[in-house]
């Protein structure tokens, strides 16, 4: 199972490296225990996430003849309970799709060992050039999805661009990087490279004058590297969108239209996302030749993640965070608030109720930023707090508990927060605290969601997020509604 990987925490020292967002407070007896030990998904982020500048690895050859799949490295098995979310599949086999045997090698070497629903629809289309509109949910293989058709259509005999990721922030570049890293290791020299802001300039047009061929990227960024002539993309043969929804709002359409005038006109272009508003289809319409549309979106929020509310006044909040805290088994977690500056002040109080604690927010300086996601993703931290900027595609497998401090403005952000956990097709749970002036909102998002958030109950069932608890079904859930709630969870009397 994942897990967090804790260390020894001393005692709590105020004012120390505030900057990173690294808080630790001394151990306090609670239950969130959980055996000792790392991730058995992608985890530690090597020298390529945190220099931009990138990189591949090189495996040793394989010689005809080989049976190469005892040769392979393989993670722990995972034996956690899987949702319909993954494992409703046609059945087919990633060696179905006539990849080659070292793409093959680093697929089964990052654990991945059959597609899921959206890898089954994408790959062959993605492999054929075929534009595509993919809608599909947080955490259910969205990456792999258009990773591995990418690299298998890397021509290493070719030194240029051959490929670009677009993502909306920087921790998504990286662990993105990262992922192409891992799954190119055998393929024997193919270039990646992760080009944010926030990072040297000079780095980067030093990176580009040796050989790339693929470039995961914010978009202003590349878009600078684009007009100072240093990354040449009219050899481009394929321009992805991870976050597709995000990249095409106000903040960013302007500079991905501009990016797409740089590609030659015969490029291919796919769209991942897990929402996708009227500024998607416009986009669709100008810039993606008969798209092949797949929506595996028959409901918008996971499977596997189970949902409750308190509700509190403001200044009850942090005593039902303590609370929470003790009677919960959290794994790892991540507390989102809705301002830079309520992060850096929940992030104090946990500090001082006794909790380790890191926070991360876009304020910050990106040298920081990194070191944080490195930190946390490695189990170094049981407890994150957190802006909207951690909910874009951040897959930390460990994480099972979710808790928005401050509910979200709207459906589509909370969709995309509660999917930090319940990662592909595994158990988490979403926590929200709801004041007076939230229950309205509340109300929207479980009609816009066509979702159930329950009133939290006295005692939460390990079962439903905590894989050791679960029971054999998921449809055996356990009659919770008569039993006595948290004495700040009391239900509103009028949504």
């Amino acid at each position: 199972m994942a897990t967090a990987r804790m260390e020894s925490v001393g005692p709590v020292i105020m004012g120390i490296s505030k900057q990173n967002g690294q808080f630790r407070g001394h151990t306090k007896p609670s239950s969130q225990t959980g055996p000792t030990g790392e991730s058995s998904q992608p985890g530690k982020i090597p020298a390529v996430a945190q220099n931009p500048a990138g990189g591949s690895q090189e495996g040793p050859g394989i010689r005809f003849g080989d049976d190469w799949k005892k040769r392979l490295q393989l993670p722990p098995k995972d034996n956690r309970i899987k949702t319909s979310d993954v494992t409703a599949t046609k059945g087919n086999e990633f060696e179905d799709y006539c990849l080659k045997r070292e793409l093959l090698m680093g697929i089964f070497e990052m654990g991945w060992e059959k597609p899921s629903p959206i890898q089954e629809e994408s790959i062959p289309i993605a492999l054929s050039g075929r534009d595509i509109l993919a809608r599909a949910k947080n955490g259910t293989g969205k990456s792999g999805a258009y990773l591995i058709p990418m690299l298998e259509r890397i021509d290493l005999k070719k030194d240029h661009i051959q490929a670009i990721v677009m993502v909306p922030t920087r921790e998504l570049a990286l662990q993105v990087s990262q992922i192409t890293i891992q799954l190119s290791k055998h393929l024997g020299g193919v270039k990646v490279m992760a080009t944010t802001g926030g990072t040297n300039l000079r780095d980067d047009i030093m990176r580009l004058d040796e050989t790339v061929h693929v470039v995961i990227a914010t978009p202003g960024r590349i878009l600078d590297l684009i007009k100072k002539g240093v990354a040449k993309v009219d050899k481009v043969q394929m321009m992805i969108m991870d976050e597709a929804d995000k990249l095409l709002s106000q903040d960013f359409v302007v500079l991905i239209e501009d990016i797409i005038s740089f590609l030659a006109k015969n490029r291919q272009i796919l769209l991942y996302s897990a929402t996708f508003p009227i500024s998607v289809q416009k986009f669709m319409v100008k810039h993606l030749q008969k798209p092949y549309e797949i929506n595996l979106m028959e409901e918008l929020t996971l499977k596997g993640i189970t949902q409750f509310y308190a509700y509190v006044t403001e200044r009850q909040k942090v005593h039902c965070l303590n609370t929470l805290f003790s009677r919960l088994q959290i794994n790892q977690s991540i507390i989102f608030c809705n301002s830079t500056q309520r992060v850096e002040l929940l992030a104090k109080k946990i500090t001082q109720l006794g909790y380790s604690c890191f926070y991360i927010h876009a304020k910050m300086m990106q040298e920081y930023r990194n070191r944080v996601f490195h930190d946390f993703r490695n189990g170094l931290c049981r407890n994150l707090v957190c802006t909207d900027l951690f909910t874009r595609g951040i897959d930390i497998q460990a994480v099972n508990v979710v808790i928005n401090f401050d509910f979200p403005k709207n459906a589509e952000t909370y969709l995309h927060r509660i999917g930090r956990s319940g990662r592909f097709g595994h158990l988490g749970l979403a926590i929200n605290l709801i004041t007076a002036e939230d229950r309205f909102n509340l109300k929207v998002v479980e009609d816009q969601l066509v979702t159930e958030i329950k009133p939290i109950p006295g005692n939460i069932d390990k079962s439903l997020y905590v894989a050791e608890f679960h029971s054999a079904s998921l449809n055996s859930e356990a009659e919770t509604q008569e039993q006595e709630t948290l004495p700040l969870a009391v239900k509103p009397q009028a949504l």
